[in-house]
Parts: structure tokens; C-alpha cells; sequence
């Protein structure tokens, strides 16, 4: 897929602001690959199946280095790696620690992945290119092979082997108890993990000084922290400061208002609440759009939308392909999500449709696809990658900061708007999957923005369309999304031919 002029220019903007510390308003333009390092590429290139997916499977930095062209030519403008730490060892009865969550020695990497060497070259590499670096860190707590009252605390880096650091005696998190989440452990008596008094002031000040050091030491642009909803908000303004780069929460939590209130205490959260609208609106033709138009409008108005991460897959829930095996809807849903507000964030395999359940299945291998650039899953994100970053190119501050307004048409189909009148994308989304019959409504000319007789490319088939008088337009319902935006902002662009 061919980059368009919007996409090109708008990458040499960014990276002549500077391709380390990249700040929230910088991360706002960003779109995000996330790759799960065991499981994108092996250094000697290798598409092999027979990965034994509870064990490290090879996936390494260089790896990931070799297959930037595949990234980037979905338009993506940032990666996000797994967690880069020296991890425990050893088999367990959840397998290896393939994925890097399960921390032994902060201060060292996890060779399995490869160097530092390596881990430069893929900052660099990615530098080079004009493209950014998210790792994922752990701050909630370390790994252990073995029971919770059972831990020997001598395995850890020398600042983290006195049992006064962590939360103990040790208690299980209690997912409908929120006064477990910050003192109780998650994990389990087969692999536990030992929960950091992150509240104590020596093990902030480690935290503040490793995180300081590895930005640093890696140019690494900005931060995914995993397991946040465990840490207490206190701790990451100072954690944040010192990284000097922008962060991204995990808040597993669906509930908005919750969301909400990590506000001033992080730079952004995972947009959780709009993963289960999107994924609850687009799953089957049964459902219906109403509450991701509900929520999406009053969920604007709550929080800075445009600052999450917005998602619909990651490596710790079912693949949506798991839950429909409609394309039509699939499509829909991963063209929703991306031109939602905030940034777009694509798990790896979602451009092949892999279709994995449940953790192990969903961390699967993504080298047995050989990297197919024709998948159509593939070509649409690149479609819509190429649109984002062109609406953003021609008018970054009015598109970039809009919150996005939904717009019901029925039951089961809604439009989206993002952007200022010129420079607005105009979706139309409906869950009737591949087996429905096309009709036809017209959006008013409120609701999208478009000008009097105006010319509107819809840019995944390259029709050309005219608003009416008022500025209204008339669009047909189909399976799979139709996306809209003014034909003279195309120009020149390569977007469409035009």
C-alpha cells in the first residue's frame, strides 16, 4: 500500500519534532501496532508452523526489525513491544513467560527477545523512519513459580528481595471488591505475583530511576503500563515525570466513569468502555447500535477521549473474529474503533483475522500467515490509516482534538463524525454483516458537516458522491464500513488516485 502525501508529510512534521519524548498531543496522531515480541518475527525470517504457543516460540527484536515494512505499510506510526525485563525461569503450568510479564530483574533484559544491542537497533530503526517506540512495564508486581505464601524473595534484583516491599501477608484480588485491587495480589498459587508496596517510597524511587534510565538508554518515545488498575493513581504522576514521555494506562474496567477518574493522575487509559460498546454493537445482527451511540456522546463529554487508547483486541481477551466469523462485521468493527476518538491501536494478527479464544490461542504465532499484504483485513487498515493521517495532515488541530460525534440512523446502523466542516471523516457503520440486503438512507447536512453540492469521496471503494443542497448525503447500507471526506482535501493526496 502506497503512502499518501498527507501521510508522508505529516510523518516528516513529526519526526522533526524529535523522535524521543514524544508528548500526549504528539501520541494523538500516532496509530499503534501492537506487537507481542515472542509471537511477530524470528531473526533468521522463518514462517514455520509448530509453535508450541505455552512456550517461547522465537520472536525477537530483529525480527520485528525485519518486518517494519509490513508495519508501516499498514500506515502505522508506532509499535508497541512487550515488556522488555528479564522474566523468571523455568516451565510453569501456564508455560513460559513468552509474553514478559512476569518480572525477576527490572534492571536487566529478557535475552530471549535479544541484546540491548538489538533493542537500540529496533528504536533506531524505527527513528529512522520517522516511526515511535511504546514498551509495556510492569509496576504492580513481580513473577514467581510457586505459591503466594511461598515466595522466596531472594530471586530479585537486590532492591526488591526485602518481603517489607511487597503487600503481605498476600491476599487474591477479588474482581467485585474495588478494595482489593491496589493491596491483593492477581496471579494465582501456581504462578504468583508478588504485589509491590508501589505506595512505599523506596520502591518509587527504583521505579522513578529505572524508568528515567531505560527511556533514555532505548529513545523510547512512550510507556503502556500494564495492570495500572492495581497501582494506587498516587504513584504515577512522579513515575511519569520521570520517564518524560507519554503514558498509557491499563484500566480493565468497562465503566466510564471509572475510566474517567484516572484523569490528572495519567496521560491516558485503554479505552476499555468503548472495546465492549464496539465489540457489543458489531457482534451480531441481533444487537444493536444503541449504546455505542449513547455512551460514545456521553462519554465525550466526560473525558478527554482523544487521549485513550482505542482497541478492540489485545493478547488477554478473545479475538473478535472468535466471537463472529462475518467479515462484513469484522471490517465494520476494526474501521469503528480506528476512526473513533484517540489513538488507534491494532493487535497484531487482526490484518489476517486470526481467530484465537482464549489465552493461549490468542497469542498465537503471526509468521504461519507469511505476512500476507493482501489479506482485504490488511488492505483496510491500511485504508484507514492512509484517511486518518490525511484528515489530520490538512487540518491536525480541528481533526486531532474533535471528539467525535455519533449519529444513529437505526437500530443497527449508526455514522460517526470526526473533524471541523473541510476536514471531516464521515463513517457509516452497520452490523448487518454479509448476509444483509443493502439500503439506502440520507444523512442530513448537520450531522456530517459536508457544504452544499459538495463533492464526498468514499474512500474504501473510490466512489464519488455529491452532498445535496442542505449538505445532506445520501448513502447505502452494506456490510463492511463506508467511510467519507471531501473529495478537495483528496487532491493531490494519492488517496483514491486523486
Amino acid at each position: 500500500m502506497k503512502f499518501s502525501l498527507g501521510q508522508a508529510l505529516l510523518a516528516v512534521v513529526l519526526a522533526a519534532s524529535g523522535a524521543s519524548g514524544l508528548n500526549a498531543d504528539g501520541w494523538r496522531s500516532q496509530s499503534i501496532y501492537q506487537v507481542l515480541t515472542d509471537r511477530f518475527a524470528r531473526t533468521d525470517g522463518s514462517t514455520s508452523a509448530g509453535c508450541d504457543l505455552g512456550r517461547y516460540c522465537g520472536g525477537t527484536y530483529q525480527g520485528i526489525i525485519k518486518k517494519l515494512d509490513y508495519i508501516q505499510g499498514m500506515g502505522f506510526t508506532a509499535i508497541w513491544v512487550s515488556p522488555i525485563v528479564k522474566n523468571i525461569a523455568g516451565n510453569t503450568v501456564y508455560g513460559d513467560p513468552y509474553h514478559g510479564y512476569w518480572a525477576q530483574d527490572i534492571w536487566s533484559l529478557n535475552s530471549n527477545y535479544g541484546s540491548e544491542d538489538d533493542l537500540k537497533a529496533l528504536s533506531k530503526a524505527l527513528h529512522d523512519r520517522g516511526m515511535y517506540l511504546m514498551v509495556d512495564v510492569v509496576t504492580n508486581h513481580m513473577g514467581y513459580k510457586g505459591c503466594r505464601n511461598c515466595v522466596d524473595y531472594n530471586i530479585y534484583n537486590s532492591e526488591f528481595r526485602n518481603k517489607d516491599l511487597f503487600h503481605t501477608p498476600p491476599c487474591a484480588v477479588n474482581g467485585n471488591d474495588p478494595s482489593t485491587f491496589v493491596t491483593c495480589w492477581v496471579g494465582d498459587d501456581q504462578v504468583s505475583l508478588p504485589d509491590l508496596k508501589t505506595e512505599d517510597s523506596r520502591v518509587r524511587t527504583v521505579f522513578n530511576t529505572w524508568i528515567k534510565q531505560i527511556v533514555a538508554k532505548y529513545s523510547i518515545d512512550g510507556l503502556r503500563i500494564d495492570s495500572a488498575k492495581h497501582v494506587e493513581k498516587s504513584f504515577f504522576p512522579d513515575f511519569g515525570n520521570a520517564a518524560g514521555v507519554y503514558m498509557i494506562g491499563e484500566v480493565f474496567d468497562g465503566n466510564p466513569t471509572n475510566l474517567a477518574s484516572w484523569t490528572g493522575s495519567i496521560d491516558g487509559v485503554m479505552n476499555f468502555a468503548a472495546f465492549y460498546w464496539i465489540r457489543r454493537a458489531f457482534e451480531s445482527y441481533s444487537a444493536t447500535v444503541n449504546e455505542l451511540v449513547t455512551q460514545t456522546n456521553s462519554f465525550r463529554n466526560q473525558i478527554d477521549t482523544t487521549r485513550l487508547g482505542t482497541f478492540i483486541e489485545n493478547h488477554d481477551v478473545p479475538r473478535f473474529p472468535n466471537v463472529t466469523s462475518d467479515s462484513g462485521r469484522i471490517k465494520t468493527a476494526i474501521a469503528y474503533s480506528m476512526l473513533s476518538d484517540g489513538i488507534p491501536i491494532i493487535y497484531q494478527g487482526q490484518e489476517q483475522a486470526l481467530n484465537g479464544k482464549d489465552d493461549p490461542y490468542n497469542r498465537e504465532a503471526i509468521w504461519p500467515t507469511q505476512y500476507k499484504t493482501d489479506h482485504e483485513n490488511y488492505q483496510l487498515i491500511s485504508k484507514i490509516n492512509q484517511i486518518r493521517n490525511q484528515a489530520a495532515f490538512v487540518d491536525r488541530t480541528g481533526y486531532l482534538n474533535y471528539r467525535a460525534m455519533a449519529i444513529k440512523i437505526n437500530d443497527y446502523a449508526l455514522a460517526l463524525r470526526k473533524g471541523q466542516p473541510g476536514s471531516q471523516i464521515v463513517g457509516v457503520f452497520s452490523n448487518m454483516g454479509n448476509t444483509g440486503t443493502a439500503y439506502t438512507v440520507t444523512l442530513k447536512g448537520a450531522d456530517t458537516g459536508f457544504r452544499s453540492n459538495e463533492k464526498v469521496v468514499e474512500v474504501i471503494g473510490c466512489s464519488t458522491l455529491t452532498a445535496d443542497s442542505s449538505g445532506g448525503l445520501a448513502v447505502q447500507i452494506t456490510a463492511g464500513p463506508r467511510v467519507f471526506f471531501p473529495q478537495a482535501k483528496l487532491v493531490g493526496s494519492g488517496i483514491c488516485k486523486l
